[in-house]
């Protein structure tokens, strides 16, 4: 296996397991952070978001339950109310490896939301509130457009070990990502 290959399929199991990382964190965050609560609450109970690599690579699609919550939601087939498109695997990658702001990525045209704009913004504000709750600041800072100057370290620790105990919980709970046959495939070649 060429250099070339090698570096597209780390890629690709660095994004599969991003994906599944920021659907669960979403997920966690929902329960944790009011704020991001408040955004959930504004659509409709039953509403899909989904996030999706084109052309086929790794997605996640997630359900607004009561209260403001998600829930993840396995082999989703229908028509999500608001998805959120990367145009390639590379743009995939560059945002996930915080090269590149969610912001950034929509201005240069490598993320496209199918749905409402407004729901769309809504979608960017809680994962900013994600990322700027999980992350450290210096990382956070290049990956969401704003970061909070109302959030204290503290508040920040607290969440952020919640969030965190509640996607390692739920990993250990559910499937493992699907990023163990790519890497075989890599030790394999």
């Amino acid at each position: 296996m060429n250099k070339q290959k090698i570096l597209l399929e780390l890629q690709r199991a660095y994004v599969t397991l991003m994906m599944d990382v920021i659907g669960r964190g979403l997920v966690s965050t929902s329960f944790i952070d009011e704020e991001v609560r408040r955004e959930f609450s504004g659509l409709p109970v039953g509403f899909y978001i989904q996030m999706v690599v084109l052309p086929s690579g790794p997605s996640f699609t997630a359900k607004v339950i009561a209260g403001g919550h998600l829930e993840l939601v396995k082999d989703f087939k229908g028509k999500a109310d608001l998805t959120v498109k990367f145009k390639h695997l590379s743009h995939a990658f560059l945002v996930f490896s915080f090269q590149e702001g969610t912001a950034r990525a929509f201005a240069n045209d490598r993320m496209v939301a199918d749905g409402e704009v407004s729901h769309a913004i809504r979608l960017v504000r809680c994962l900013d509130k994600m990322e700027a709750l999980i992350l450290p600041k210096v990382v956070a800072q290049l990956a969401v457009k704003r970061y909070p100057t109302d959030l204290g370290l503290d508040e920040k620790l607290v969440k952020a070990v919640r969030i965190y105990r509640s996607i390692a919980q739920n990993f250990l709970n559910q499937d493992l990502p699907t990023i163990a046959p790519q890497l075989a495939k890599l030790v394999n070649k």
